[in-house]
């Protein structure tokens, strides 16, 4: 296993841009498809979408796969064929694990949940898929408000598998092995990565300084391999974050 800092910018990712959705692709998805860049540790996907209002994912399956949806702008509306509906707004966590298959659709238009007055406003959130540890297990949903503990600064956990996240913020994921934490950070706020084989740190929002690698702007990404304990320092507009912690990685056939 090779060590270091892997800084892909955001110019670096595929695009899809249709009428109602611009979506950027950390990773080989749909259409786009590389065979040297299909995942990181155990991440596969890491979309950052951005969807008109009115508009949407209609419904669709997956199966197999720990999901995790992190809003940063608006709501997404969230229905799928276990019975579960919900709207997601920033500071909510939801993880849905798809198991032996579920059917879902993800769509900008709370106001026909909500009762509310119909809104002109995109909703931005970024998709994460981990594989799980074990396959063909029952399908679940889970969300969690986080919204108080991201006010402190700090990397929080949002979706973990982990022993030791037992009993802390993290909605619970089918995979021991991974854990993602998101910050808030003020102008000059500061972070430190955990130390894992595995990392990857998204910037969805503002600006940072990754210790030893330089500045990062909205959209890039550092793929980190055996390595971590870097301080990541917001820029002077602030920023906030997403980080994977992996301790396996998936071994494709």
């Amino acid at each position: 296993m090779s060590t270091g800092v892997d800084i892909r910018t955001a110019g670096d990712r595929y695009a899809t841009k249709i009428s109602w959705l611009d979506s950027k692709h950390s990773f080989s998805f749909g259409h786009h498809h590389d065979p040297a860049n299909t995942h990181h540790g155990l991440l596969l996907v890491n979309n950052d979408d951005v969807v008109t209002p009115g508009a949407g994912f209609e419904t669709h399956p997956h199966r197999d796969m720990e999901i995790v949806t992190w809003v940063l702008r608006g709501a997404l509306v969230h229905q799928d064929s276990e019975g579960h509906n919900g709207i997601i707004y920033p500071g909510l966590a939801q993880r849905m694990s798809a198991g032996t298959g579920i059917l879902h659709s993800e769509k900008n238009d709370s106001w026909r949940l909500s009762g509310e007055p119909e809104h002109r406003e995109p909703v931005h959130f970024i998709q994460m898929w981990v594989v799980p540890d074990e396959s063909g297990t029952k399908p679940g949903y889970e969300q969690l408000e986080i919204d108080a503990e991201l006010l402190a600064g700090n990397l929080v956990p949002v979706a973990s598998g982990m022993a030791r996240h037992e009993g802390e913020a993290a909605i619970r994921i089918g995979q021991k092995h991974a854990a993602l934490y998101a910050a808030r950070l003020a102008p000059g706020g500061e972070v430190t990565l955990p130390e894992a084989p595995f990392l990857h740190l998204f910037v969805p929002v503002g600006s940072v300084s990754l210790e030893g690698s330089g500045p990062l702007s909205t959209g890039d990404a550092a793929r980190m391999t055996a390595t971590g304990g870097q301080r990541v320092t917001a820029g002077p507009e602030g920023a906030e974050i997403l980080v994977w912690e992996m301790h396996a990685q998936l071994v494709l056939g």
